[in-house]
């Protein structure tokens, strides 16, 4: 919420310094500045939350019990599932193939809270 209102004053802003240009100047560096301030904050900070998620996540289902190894498996079949997704840089989910990596990485630690039932 905090970078929303980051980029709307942005663009507050930039209508303010721009006020006394002609329409046509004022609407093109309107639309740069929000597909710079979408690509360029926005969507990384999802992709960042949506990481940070899937971390935590892997860490509780092991102290819950529940075996992170098969988080890995479960993206795997999300990924062979295909269907249309957008590139990652114009997504606010890391993809599919990212997910995996990191959480083969992070792995290890989810291990040391998992005690099988």
């Amino acid at each position: 919420m905090t970078h929303e209102m980051i980029a709307q004053f942005g663009m507050q802003g930039l209508s303010l310094s721009t006020r006394k240009s002609d329409p046509q100047t004022q609407a093109i560096f309107n639309k740069v500045f929000g597909v710079g301030a979408t690509v360029g904050v926005l969507l990384p900070y999802s992709r960042k939350h949506e990481s940070e998620a899937d971390h935590l996540g892997l860490i509780f289902m092991a102290m819950a019990g529940y075996d992170p190894q098969t988080a890995v498996p479960f993206w795997e079949r999300m990924a062979a599932m295909g269907g249309q997704k957008p590139p990652e840089i114009l997504s606010t989910h890391p993809s599919d193939q990212t997910r995996i990596d990191a959480l083969k990485k992070e792995m290890p630690e989810a291990l040391t809270y998992y005690k099988p039932q």
